[in-house]
């Protein structure tokens, strides 16, 4: 099977797990081994300024990018921290996903956005989803998920709650006719 790298997983309306229903989740790696993604559209009750207070990080409250809401990327992890972000080089743990989309890991990039020197976007995320080798393939052979490939304006310019039926539109799906039942023509 190719990379989903940089590809969008949207969860069909069968799949009923709440920490995946109705998810719209960009992967960031996928090989042999599995997949890692994160999880972009199921905020949690955070903010970004009272993140960053938690883990003693100095931020301006009067920055918008305080006021954000964090993420739950995945049940995995989740006192793990992950940027998504519009490229911005200098970050001690950055990688390219994209030519638009990079992950920063390390706590430089915390400590950068509620300052002039932040990622033009992003989000932040606490934990990822992961899938172990096969699994993912099976998932999708189930009709768990729709792939697509990443929108960088699905990540940072769909309000919240818009996201999953802003990932279904762009495939030319209207989420209100999508059915409940799994099935194989």
């Amino acid at each position: 099977m190719q990379s989903l790298t940089n590809h969008f997983l949207v969860a069909m309306p069968s799949l009923q797990e709440p920490f995946f229903k109705h998810a719209v989740a960009y992967i960031c790696e996928h090989n042999d081994e599995g997949a890692m993604g994160l999880v972009i559209n199921q905020p949690i009750d955070v903010t970004v300024g009272e993140l960053l207070d938690k883990i003693d990080i100095d931020n301006d409250k009067n920055q918008q990018a305080a006021g954000r809401q964090v993420f739950a990327g995945g049940p995995v992890k989740t006192d793990r921290g992950f940027v998504l972000h519009t490229p911005k080089p200098g970050y001690a743990s950055s990688q390219s996903l994209s030519s638009e989309i990079m992950i920063t890991t390390s706590k430089d990039v915390l400590a950068s956005l509620t300052t002039e020197d932040a990622p033009e976007q992003f989000i932040i995320t606490l934990g990822y989803a992961g899938w172990s080798e096969g699994q993912l393939e099976q998932e999708l052979l189930e009709n768990s998920w729709l792939i697509m490939e990443a929108d960088p304006k699905v990540i940072f310019n769909t309000p919240i709650n818009e996201r999953w039926h802003k990932a279904l539109e762009l495939m030319g799906i209207d989420a209100n006719k999508l059915s409940l039942e799994a099935g194989h023509a």
